[in-house]
């Protein structure tokens, strides 16, 4: 039997402290790090998704500084799961938290969160574009196609 495929939108987020450090949150569901991401769901718009997934996993409230990109490549946004594949439409922010992280922060979706500098990341990152980190870097305020 062949597996449904659909394009569903989802939204990324970076978010950077006061010494320029990313903010990743290493998921409950696969044990990897990477920045805040999810799906939209029905009646909800991008930012109110971008808003509710920082709350979601951070349990902080935030504001939306800049688009960074919308990314569509095949290449980092397909995923293929056991009873469907999806590929994702996702729009790319930069967020600001307004509130400090509760310290040992976790919950349902959240195992741990930590900032880190960029040049010293994780090895076990999850699936992300490859250009994530140089978009969110360039400070362009024209956003990224990819």
């Amino acid at each position: 039997m062949q597996k449904s495929s659909y394009i569903l939108p989802a939204i990324a987020v970076i978010i950077f402290n006061e010494k320029g450090e990313i903010l990743l949150q290493k998921r409950r569901d696969t044990g990897k790090w990477c920045i805040i991401s999810g799906h939209v769901e029905y009646g909800e718009t991008i930012e109110n998704t971008v808003i509710r997934e920082i709350k979601e996993e951070t349990a902080c409230d935030a504001i939306i500084k800049r688009l960074i990109g919308i990314y569509s490549s095949p290449k980092s946004q397909a995923y293929y799961y056991p009873e469907r594949n999806v590929q994702y439409i996702t729009s790319y922010f930069e967020a600001k938290l307004t509130e400090k992280i509760q310290s040992n922060f976790s919950n349902e979706e959240t195992e741990e969160l930590r900032f880190f500098q960029y040049d010293r990341l994780p090895d076990n990152m999850g699936q992300l574009n490859e250009n994530w980190l140089h978009d969110a870097l360039s400070k362009s305020i024209v956003p990224f196609i990819r």
